[in-house]
């Protein structure tokens, strides 16, 4: 049930969502797909090498992105961008063509110091344990948190993009 009881507030109801989507079984799940988060992560950190953003924390689920972003460029083009180049690619890989990839809308928070940055980073990088992917954080591979070699993933086609903390949904 959506939202949930009484009158929470914006924080609790995004911890209420992330849990939501982190247990749904049925709808889009097509991040779960490894050349499709393959993408997403590329994308990530194609942004970095473009100089548009410096990037935090991310974790890329199975029906959601979680990405904490300190923007270089205009954030106004964040999810434009890092959505329209992801969505092209995704769909292409999917057999789709001309359908909506990435939910509309976002949630975005800007952070206002370090300790809310490091909270915020903790939090996603823990994501996959809470959601009973895996055990520890660094055994994800979707993740900033995760053991494997990132400079591989950086050559595929990304987007231009900055921004702060948000939540992707297909």
């Amino acid at each position: 049930m959506f939202p949930p009881p009484g009158r929470p507030s914006s924080g609790s109801a995004f911890v209420w969502m992330d849990r939501y989507l982190d247990s749904v079984r049925c709808g889009p799940v097509y991040l779960a797909q490894e050349p499709i988060a393959r993408i997403v992560a590329a994308s990530l950190r194609r942004g970095v090498l473009l100089g548009h953003y410096e990037l935090g924390a991310y974790a890329i689920m199975a029906n959601h992105v979680h990405v904490l972003l300190l923007p270089k460029v205009p954030p106004s083009l964040l999810l434009q961008s890092l959505k329209g180049a992801t969505a092209r690619q995704a769909n292409l890989l999917l057999g789709r063509t001309g359908e909506t990839f990435w939910q509309a809308e976002s949630y975005d928070h800007w952070v206002r110091d370090e300790s809310e940055w490091d909270r915020i980073a903790a939090y996603i990088e823990d994501n996959p344990v809470k959601a009973g992917l895996v055990q520890c954080k660094e055994d994800y591979r979707w993740s900033s948190a995760g053991k494997w070699d990132k400079s591989a993933e950086t050559s595929l086609g990304a987007a231009a993009t900055s921004g702060c903390a948000t939540t992707l949904t297909p």
